[in-house]
Order: C-alpha cells, then sequence, then structure tokens
C-alpha cells in the first residue's frame, strides 16, 4: 500500500526530508493566509469602515471555527503514530472521523447566526462597522463546516507524509475567493457591487471549492488502501480521538478568544483607524509566519512517526533542526519590518486619502513593535507542535490559557486603559505573551514528560 511518498525514515529528520514535507504545507497555510490577506486588500478601498468590518469580521468568524480545527489537528498525530507502528489498517477510519467532527461543528455554528446582532451589540463598534460586521459573519459562518472538513483531511493526508494535497486544497480555495473577490466587491462586468457582503460570499465559496478537491481525493483513495466498503467507525477510537483533540482546539480557542477579547474590546476602544490597522498587521504577519508554521508541522510529522517507531532518541535532533531553520526565518522577517514598514503598509490604502496617510501612519508604527515578537513566534511554534504530535496537548492547553488569560489579557488591558498606553501597550503586550509562551513550552520539552504519553494506544485497541 502507498501512503503517500513519506521519504525514507532512514533520513532521520534531516533538513531535505523536512524541506520536502513543509513546503506543501508552507504553499497550503499561505495560501488560507492570502485568502485573508487579499479580502483586507480588495476592501481597503471601500475605506476603513468597510476595512475594519470585514478584516474584523474575517476574525471573529475564525473563533468559531478554531476549536473544531484545533481539534481535528490531532489527527495528524494519530496518522503519523499509525503510520510508524505500521498500523495502516485503522488509518482510513481516522479520516472519517474527522469528517463527523467537521459536520458536527457547522451544524453548531449556522445555529448562532441569528444571535450575531445581540453578540456584536455587546463591543463597542462604530454603528456602520457593526452593521457590516453583522451582515459578513452572517454569511461567513457557512464556511465552518467545509473549513473543519478541509482541516481534517489534510491533517490526515499530512500524517501519512502527503502533504501536497492539502496544497492543492488550498491553491484552489485561494483561486477561487480572489476571483470571487474581484467579481463581488466592486462593480464589475454588470455586477453591482456587494462590499463586504461580496467579500464574505467569496470566502464561503472558496472553502467549498477547496473541500471539494480534498474529499475526491479521500473518497477515490489516494494515497492510501481503501476499504471495499465504508469502514466501520468506533466509538472508542472518536472518544480517544476527541480526548486528545479536544485540548489541543480548547487550547487554541481559548488563546484565540483572548486576543479576540483584547482586540474586540481593548484595541476597538482607541477607534476604527487603529483597529483597522492592527488587523492589516496581523493579515501581513498571517503570511510572514507560514513558511515557520510549515516548517513546525513538518517537523511535527517526523517526531510523530519517529515516536510511533519508538526511536525517541531521533525527536530533539528533528526539533532542533527545525527550530534553526524556523528562526532564520523569522529572524529575517523582523529585519524586513524594522527597516521598510511603510512598503509593506503601503498597499492597503483606502481611496480617501486623508484616510490613507492616517492608516499608513498608526500602522507602521505597529508594523515595526510586532517585529519584536518574530523569534518568539518561531520558537513557540516548533516546540508546541512537536508536543503535540506527541499528544502533550492537556498541559500545552493550560499553559495558554493561563498565559492568555492571566497574562496577557489583564495587562494588556490596564496598559491601555489604565495608564493610556495606545498603540505601543498593544503591541508590546502582544510581544510580551508570546515571549513566555516560547520560554513554557521549551521548558515542557525539555521535561521530556512527553515521552510518556501514550497517544493512539495498544494495537489490540486499535
Amino acid at each position: 500500500m502507498d501512503a503517500g511518498a513519506l521519504p525514507s525514515k532512514s533520513v532521520k529528520g534531516g533538513a531535505r526530508q523536512l524541506v520536502d514535507l513543509a513546503w506543501p504545507i508552507v504553499l497550503s497555510r499561505a495560501t488560507q493566509s492570502v485568502i485573508g490577506f487579499c479580502d483586507a486588500l480588495m476592501l481597503a478601498p471601500l475605506g476603513e469602515t468597510a476595512l475594519a468590518a470585514g478584516s474584523t469580521g474575517a476574525l471573529n468568524t475564525f473563533a468559531w471555527i478554531i476549536l473544531p480545527m484545533g481539534t481535528v489537528f490531532i489527527l495528524q498525530s494519530f496518522a503519523a503514530q499509525l503510520r510508524g507502528r505500521g498500523d495502516l489498517e485503522s488509518l482510513p477510519r481516522f479520516g472519517w472521523y474527522g469528517l463527523v467532527l467537521a459536520v458536527a461543528s457547522g451544524v453548531l455554528a449556522l445555529t448562532m447566526i441569528p444571535a450575531l446582532p445581540r453578540l456584536l451589540g455587546l463591543f463597542d463598534y462604530e454603528p456602520d462597522v457593526e452593521r457590516l460586521m453583522i451582515q459578513y459573519m452572517g454569511i461567513r459562518l457557512f464556511s465552518v463546516a467545509p473549513a473543519v472538513a478541509t482541516e481534517a483531511l489534510g491533517n490526515w493526508y499530512g500524517g501519512l507524509g502527503n502533504t501536497r494535497i492539502a496544497m492543492l486544497a488550498g491553491l484552489a480555495s485561494m483561486v477561487t475567493n480572489v476571483a470571487g473577490n474581484f467579481l463581488l466587491i466592486e462593480p464589475r462586468f454588470g455586477l453591482p457591487g456587494y462590499g463586504v457582503a461580496g467579500a464574505a460570499w467569496a470566502s464561503v465559496l472558496a472553502t467549498f471549492v477547496g473541500l471539494s478537491v480534498v474529499l475526491t481525493v479521500f473518497l477515490r483513495g489516494v494515497g492510501y488502501e481503501k476499504p471495499a466498503k465504508l469502514p466501520r467507525l468506533r466509538a472508542g477510537e472518536l472518544l480517544r480521538v476527541v480526548r486528545f483533540g479536544l485540548p489541543n482546539g480548547v487550547n487554541w480557542f481559548l488563546e484565540f478568544a483572548a486576543f479576540m477579547l483584547f482586540v474586540n474590546v481593548v484595541v476597538a476602544h482607541l477607534g476604527t483607524t487603529v483597529l483597522a490597522a492592527l488587523n492589516v498587521v496581523m493579515q501581513i504577519n498571517s503570511i510572514a509566519f507560514m513558511p515557520a508554521f510549515g516548517l513546525s508541522s513538518a517537523g511535527a510529522i517526523l517526531v510523530g512517526e519517529a515516536i510511533g517507531r519508538r526511536a525517541h532518541g531521533e525527536v530533539w535532533p528533528i526539533v532542533r533542526r527545525t527550530g534553526a531553520i524556523a528562526l532564520g526565518w523569522m529572524g529575517t522577517v523582523a529585519l524586513a519590518y524594522a527597516l521598510v514598514p511603510e512598503f509593506f503598509f503601503s498597499w492597503f490604502s483606502p481611496k480617501r486619502a486623508e484616510e490613507g496617510l492616517a492608516l499608513a501612519t498608526v500602522g507602521a508604527t505597529m508594523l515595526v513593535l510586532s517585529s519584536t515578537w518574530q523569534l518568539f513566534d518561531a520558537t513557540a511554534m516548533t516546540f508546541g507542535e512537536a508536543l503535540r504530535a506527541a499528544g502533550d496537548t492537556t498541559w500545552c492547553m493550560a499553559a495558554r490559557i493561563v498565559l492568555a488569560w492571566l497574562v496577557f489579557t489583564p495587562v494588556g488591558w490596564a496598559a491601555v486603559f489604565v495608564f493610556d498606553g495606545g498603540v505601543v501597550a498593544v503591541m508590546v503586550s502582544m510581544a510580551g505573551y508570546m515571549g513566555l509562551l516560547a520560554l513554557a513550552l521549551a521548558a515542557r520539552f525539555a521535561s521530556g514528560r512527553w515521552r510518556n504519553i501514550d497517544l493512539v494506544g495498544e494495537p489490540s485497541l486499535v
């Protein structure tokens, strides 16, 4: 059976093997970030109100996706360890578990649409921003189920060493989204231009197109030995996926929720210009950090396979090599931000000159300050992904929750509301959080506790 282009185990996580696995992940993740980047870029000519509503609405929508997405991310670890152990018969069932969880998450998200006006009314948005954001999110929530399903199958294939399928799905989504934005946001080809709603519908369509790619490949049995009939799912295995995946999902969700609370309460308090500028900074960063994330995910695949073979001695060399390359990339990004921030922000210029000048002035300052957390981010990603591959998700969840909710959120709130720190306080708070997180995850990995975790269980139970 061909499980999909996993390089020879004899390489033991060498740089070439790492890059071979990483570059499709980089392109896959980058295409997802390009979708948000293009939404912001194509909404910018409509003004900072549309930009703030669309970009913040996209982040708020992601809050409904990130918990199930983080949960199904664990399928990569299951697939890698099962493959490393040689238990190939069990593999197809775990792909189906991801689809089950995706459908459940999509249904739950749709039930929240009627509550959007009440939920968004709790925050300090300007009336026009709130109105457009409700419109945007009411459409985007239809993309939750396909987004989670695409993530589930993409990570399942990634655990088999086949990272290119997720890349193809991401490329299809990106092309569809860019074309949809071009057609639907501003008046073109006889269409009236739907503004923020057009951007939302383009993203929904793009998500379904991406799912169609990876789902077709999975249903045809590409890259694995497809059973003659649908596999009989086992409640115990599904619960095991949830047991180890849910802490990872809760981890991502609560960390992201702390950030969203920070954006919606602290940053929104500073005005629409600052809110729009921060969202642009995050869109730029979402693309810039993708190579480091791809490298970390590729390293996690190799870590998972090594653990599945009980070759724990190979894990640290893989992590060390992964971290060195990721740090090199993020250091280059930080230098570029510090030297030419105006270049990056010049892409997001509203048609009204006065809005463009204000946005660029605030945004350039924020982008320079964001360069301080790039190395922390690379370190946190490298160790966090390695721990996730080992199944050490509960401790990581607790560490992120404590740091996000008991340190980052109150410190950031006090820095802005009590000490009137403004934009500088916002960015310094974020950098401090990332530094503490990197230190905590590195210390956890160094403790070696991950060696004692049994992710997939005994072969007889699978």
